[in-house]
């Protein structure tokens, strides 16, 4: 299928927490109408099992096929490891597919050797070893240690951030010895830019704060911009559709967008 620069760009996540990729997203690429995709009856992938979460994927993936998606962006990292090589073979090339991975895994094999790096995420991501695995396959000198925190999506999530409540658990998690002698701290869950600012304060801003939010947009507008398809002019509203509906989604939204923005139900499954 022939995509014109106006297409949009497609984005999923298990629910909200991709916002903070979308928000990335329309900060560097402007132009570029939004069709972002919260899996919110679903929500979290990361406790699902992947065939589980590879079918929500492929429905999805389907959903933003329909409405001409020139690219379709996995903003959420349990469904990236859990889904992205089957949607790059089902959606062929009627799009392609980006996940939130392989542009911080490129991003360390250029900037970090023979460095230190830490990694928190969920419990899957951290389990699924994928940062190690696909670290090791470049054949790079990066050392590469990873630590589950599961704590804080449901922390973000009720609103506990930026106060001493969120610091505390921050700091437990932090503390653990796994993480001594860093050069840079990979945010592998993309709720985790809400708290970058106390994670650094944390390190007294000595340690990178890698977000993987900011990493694939700009990995987003290279291929853009390779391919021909970088929009110069807005013309499409963005759209933000989410598989079940709350007040308390719709009121979050804020907090991961920046901005309020109408969340349109859309059943996944009829």
């Amino acid at each position: 299928m022939k995509h014109s620069a106006g297409s949009p760009i497609g984005i999923f996540d298990s629910g909200i927490g991709g916002l903070t990729v979308a928000h990335a997203i329309r900060q560097l690429l402007p132009n570029e109408s939004i069709i972002y995709f919260g899996d919110t009856a679903h929500l979290p992938y990361g406790d699902k099992s992947e065939a589980a979460v590879q079918a929500y994927s492929i429905k999805i993936a389907d959903v933003l096929l329909n409405k001409g998606c020139k690219v379709i962006v996995i903003a959420c990292n349990s469904a990236s490891s859990a889904a992205y090589e089957l949607l790059k073979e089902y959606t062929g090339k009627r799009a392609k597919v980006i996940n939130v991975i392989d542009p911080m895994v490129k991003f360390l094999s250029d900037n970090y050797q023979g460095r230190k790096i830490g990694l928190i995420g969920t419990k899957r991501t951290v389990t699924s070893n994928v940062y190690f695995k696909k670290i090791k396959q470049l054949k790079k000198d990066i050392d590469l240690v990873s630590l589950a925190t599961p704590l804080l999506v449901p922390m973000i999530e009720e609103g506990f951030f930026n106060n001493a409540i969120s610091s505390e658990i921050i700091e437990k998690y932090l503390e653990n010895k796994l993480l001594d002698d860093i050069s840079g701290l990979v945010l592998g869950c993309t709720h985790y830019p809400l708290v970058k600012e106390q994670i650094s304060k944390y390190y007294n801003h000595k340690v990178d704060i890698l977000d993987s939010s900011q990493i694939t947009a700009t990995y987003l507008k290279l291929f853009l911009e390779n391919e021909g398809l970088l929009n110069e002019t807005k013309n499409e509203e963005d759209h933000f559709l989410v598989s079940d509906y709350t007040d308390s989604f719709e009121a979050s939204t804020k907090i991961f967008f920046k901005e309020k923005v109408h969340l349109e139900k859309h059943l996944l499954w009829d």
